[in-house]
């Protein structure tokens, strides 16, 4: 199996497919590279080549003990793009991943990156607080900790059945769709999943936007149960100069399912262009 060894010893697990210019994807929480495989194999066979890694502590990887916020996510996501001597770039962020490439810029600037895209992601900051005050109440995070520590099977059944894919909201959702996110979520440790909900919910990305200086492509759906529309896509979309925003009315939060083949062909024709 491919790894890249982070300077830590971590081992980062990575699914390289097709060949082409470079497309780079990083998934959610508390997800893995196989989140992204319908958009990995359809842009694969579209002439692109498409990596995904999956996150210290998630899916393939290591489950380090440390290292589960920002700064070494984007570090590691470095370590990959370095260690495949990677170029001309497109960086893909669903969710977390969104916040993972936005740190990476921050950290290590555009000087690989050709363009950039977030997909129903964190940023620019989820929080609520004095200077955020549209954010989300704390309180919901700590619900989301309390859940994985009294029961995370549990808590990875009921996200993926009803707010994750809209399934609470009327949108027709697959067996097989809550059993993937449920086995995913449960590859990854249990201390990482745990202590990726702060990295995710309380890191304040918009340091991080204001470095983004490529075409950018935003997406996210007016539905999102998990990053609300307004908290999410809309102000990162604000935030980036020149940035497109594409809105998928009626949407929910996994769109790379539930809206695989719009979201594919979105992200063809941005990359295309």
């Amino acid at each position: 199996m491919p790894y890249i060894t982070t300077a830590d010893g971590t081992e980062i697990y990575y699914k390289d497919w097709g060949s082409g210019p470079v497309v780079v994807l990083s998934h959610g929480w508390p997800l893995s590279s196989d989140s992204w495989e319908a958009q990995q194999l359809f842009l694969a066979e579209n002439g692109f080549r498409a990596i995904a890694h999956d996150r210290r502590g998630h899916g393939h990887s290591t489950q380090s003990w440390d290292g589960n916020e920002m700064d070494t996510y984007a570090d590691d996501l470095a370590a990959v793009i370095d260690g495949l001597d990677l170029n001309d770039i497109a960086l893909v962020g669903f969710s977390t991943g969104g916040g993972e490439i936005a740190r990476y810029v921050g950290r290590h600037g555009t000087g690989r990156v050709a363009k950039f895209v977030l997909v129903s992601a964190v940023p620019p900051f989820m929080l609520k607080t004095d200077d955020n005050p549209g954010g989300v109440p704390i309180e919901i995070f700590d619900g989301l900790r309390a859940a994985s520590l009294a029961d995370r099977s549990q808590q990875y059944k009921d996200l993926a059945g009803g707010p994750f894919f809209g399934k609470n909201h009327g949108l027709e959702v697959s067996d097989g769709m809550v059993d993937a996110f449920w086995r995913q979520g449960l590859q990854a440790g249990h201390r990482n999943a745990y202590e990726s909900i702060a990295a995710f919910s309380a890191t304040d990305f918009r340091p991080d936007l204001a470095q983004v200086d490529v075409p950018t492509l935003v997406i996210h759906s007016d539905d999102d149960q998990v990053v609300p529309y307004e908290v999410g896509g809309k102000a990162s979309a604000a935030l980036i100069d020149g940035a497109r925003l594409i809105t998928y009315e009626g949407g929910p939060h996994g769109v790379t399912d539930t809206h695989k083949d719009r979201l594919n062909q979105d992200l063809l024709e941005f990359l295309k262009s």
